[in-house]
This record gives C-alpha cells, sequence and structure tokens, in this order.
C-alpha cells in the first residue's frame, strides 16, 4: 500500500493509481472516471455541484475530503478514539448514514509535517456510508486503530452520491450527528479554522 506521509492508519485502503478531481470546473456529465478509487480536494470551490435544496444555492466550498471507492469498501478508523455519534442524514444531497468518531491526540503542525502540535480534542465525520455500517459500532465504543467502522453506501443510501465518503475534521463539538460540509464561499476563513485540512490524518493524497 502506498504511503502518502500519514501518521496514523489509513481509513481507506487505497491502491497505487487513483484519480484526483477536479471540481473548479464544469463537469462532463459523460465522462466516466477511468479508475475505481479517487479523490475529491479539501478546500475546494466546486460551483454548480450542489444544487438541492439542503444547500439553498450558496453553499459551494468543499471543507472535508473525499475518496471514491466501490460499494462496500471498508472503512478503518485511523486512530484510538471514542464513537461520539451516528445516524443517518436524510436530506436530498446530504450525508445518509454517518458516523461521527472522537478523539484526543496530537495532529501534524502541518499537512506532511512529523512536527506535532499540542493535544488537541476533535471529532471526525465519515459520511456517505451504507445503513449497515450503523450496526458495526454503537454511540460511546472505544475503537482502536485499524478497526472497520464502517463501509461505503451506495447512491441509494448515501444521499444520492456516487459512492465515497466525506472524511471532515472539526474543533468544534458537531451538533445533530452533523457537520456542513460545504459552506458559503464567504465563510471560508472562518470555516478552514473549524475544520482543519484532513491530509492532517489521511496523509498527502495529493
Amino acid at each position: 500500500m502506498p504511503d502518502y506521509g500519514s501518521l496514523f492508519h489509513p481509513i481507506v485502503r487505497l491502491p497505487e493509481e487513483y484519480w484526483v478531481f477536479d471540481f473548479t470546473r464544469p463537469t462532463n456529465t459523460e465522462w466516466q472516471c477511468p479508475l475505481k478509487y479517487q479523490i475529491g480536494r479539501y478546500d475546494e470551490h466546486r460551483p454548480g455541484m450542489y444544487v438541492t435544496e439542503l444547500f439553498s444555492g450558496e453553499r459551494d466550498l468543499h471543507v472535508g475530503l473525499d475518496i471514491g471507492a466501490p460499494i462496500g469498501t471498508e472503512v478503518f478508523a485511523f486512530a484510538d478514539g471514542e464513537v461520539y455519534s451516528m445516524g443517518i442524514n436524510p436530506e436530498a444531497g446530504s450525508y445518509g448514514p454517518t458516523i461521527i468518531t472522537q478523539h484526543e491526540l496530537r495532529l501534524p503542525n502541518a499537512v506532511g509535517s512529523s512536527v506535532l502540535s499540542e493535544c488537541v480534542k476533535f471529532w471526525v465525520l465519515h459520511g456517505h456510508l451504507s445503513t449497515e455500517s450503523l450496526a458495526m459500532v454503537e454511540v460511546g465504543e472505544s475503537i482502536i486503530a485499524g478497526q472497520v467502522i464502517a463501509t461505503i453506501g451506495n447512491e441509494q443510501e448515501n444521499g444520492g452520491w456516487p459512492p465515497h465518503i466525506h472524511i471532515q475534521i472539526s474543533l468544534e463539538r458537531p451538533v445533530d450527528n452533523d457537520l456542513p460540509g460545504v459552506v458559503k464561499l464567504c465563510d471560508r476563513d472562518d470555516a478552514l479554522k473549524k475544520y482543519p485540512d484532513p491530509r492532517l490524518i489521511v496523509g498527502q493524497v495529493y
């Protein structure tokens, strides 16, 4: 398995070759990605992508990281922690089955750095999962690095998206098993402070 400089267990085991999307440009709806695994970037402005009522036609700056993978792909805990919340976000375009984990540890002080920050409490949202994932762990359960905590869901259950997982770090305690995965462009600076780059735990996948 490739080494992306992460200090943690991979959330999804990526192959040597995968696609990195650029959603800042219009997407050709007839084009098919040639690779089974893909990356959707953090801090990316994605005009025209979020068209359901949930986004009010205003939120289109992505503040998580997406890993596209086949339906049923295993999702691992990146580090020891605890299951904070879980459930289904049912709105069209939302996360569908979602699990949020809580952690208290030292993160790299920058993407790709081996220098660690002070110990901090934070939360990680795993969205667009399979419904069966909600039977794999329980709220309050302790989890260990490398434990399978979920699988990737299909389009009928995951909010209506091609199969992938949305990974988002939050320094603020989540409410109602949810986080805003996309925000208004004018809220970018504040959002990036609350929701740091997921590559701090995933590694330099792009």
